[in-house]
């Protein structure tokens, strides 16, 4: 990514226990994003959220509830984050619970590639 390129940041609002064929689905969303060959995806988890179902969720240390919010962001080109929304669209569709999905223009201030960290030995 340059910092002149039509840049999107796609965020995926879910729930920590939300799965897909018995894996977590922010973790399904990651690897698929790597394999598509998007930029970047971070995952966010919140201590405290509710979504439209209005019930709040938190991460208080007397309550055994594991159900917190996430946020999943991947952030690329506009082209390769619009074709990887049409890819994961029917995992989305097919969710148990609900989800929010919201897309956002982004202005590139930086981007500098970091070298992989060499083991010794290897």
């Amino acid at each position: 990514m340059n910092t002149n390129d039509n840049v999107k940041i796609l965020r995926i609002y879910i729930s920590s226990t939300d799965k897909h064929e018995h894996t977590p689905l922010y973790e399904t969303l990651v690897f698929a994003a790597r394999n598509n060959g998007i930029a970047g995806a971070m995952v966010h988890k919140g201590i405290m959220g509710y979504g439209s179902s209005s019930v709040v969720h938190s991460a208080k240390f007397w309550e055994t509830n594991d159900k917190l919010p996430v946020i999943v962001e991947i952030i690329d080109e506009s082209q390769k984050i619009e074709a990887f929304l049409e890819k994961i669209g029917p995992i989305l569709e097919n969710m148990r619970y609900g989800c929010l999905v919201t897309l956002q223009d982004a202005h590139v201030l930086m981007s500098k590639t970091g070298r992989k960290k060499t083991v010794f030995g290897s």
